[in-house]
């Protein structure tokens, strides 16, 4: 009677395969943790940039807002930001610029954010200019429900 058993080269060719299985599965693995680390990164960074925002948009005064500020972030970072701001065509509403300046604490690395979004600032807004604002929005609504109108008949 013949025993049966697996020779050395399938052993061998086995051992092959799980160690590139292996090797395949712990680089993922270390994926996934690099990939979590740098989200919780940009979380922080994320928080940074909503506090700087928070601050422009509780400033009543236009002056101040374009001046800009700078804090200490809690780990020991800096933040500076600044805002261009710009008036639209419709009372109120501002086309502001957003540059922000994140320094890290260790290394003293900067990094630059620029956003532009629309804010709806009322107080903004100098008493001449809000009212001629309002006349053309006036002027150009009621323009354009007389042609609604006149297509309507």
């Amino acid at each position: 009677m013949r025993t049966r058993a697996f020779t050395m080269v399938e052993v061998l060719v086995s051992m092959a395969i799980f160690a590139m299985a292996a090797i395949v599965l712990g680089a993922a693995y270390v994926n996934v943790l690099n990939g979590y680390a740098a989200a919780n990164r940009a979380g922080e960074v994320n928080q940074e940039l909503r506090f700087a925002r928070a601050q422009l948009m509780a400033l009543a005064d236009r002056d101040e807002a374009e001046e800009g500020a700078e804090f200490e972030t809690a780990d020991g970072g800096r933040v500076a930001w600044r805002a261009l701001i710009e008036q639209t065509d419709l009372p109120d509403l501002y086309l502001v610029h957003f540059t922000a300046e994140l320094t890290e604490s260790a290394g003293g690395k900067t990094r630059v954010v620029e956003e532009e979004f629309r804010l709806l600032r009322p107080t903004w807004t100098e008493g001449t200019d809000a009212e001629t604002l309002r006349t053309d929005l006036r002027d150009r609504i009621l323009e354009y429900q007389g042609k609604l109108r006149e297509g309507a008949r």
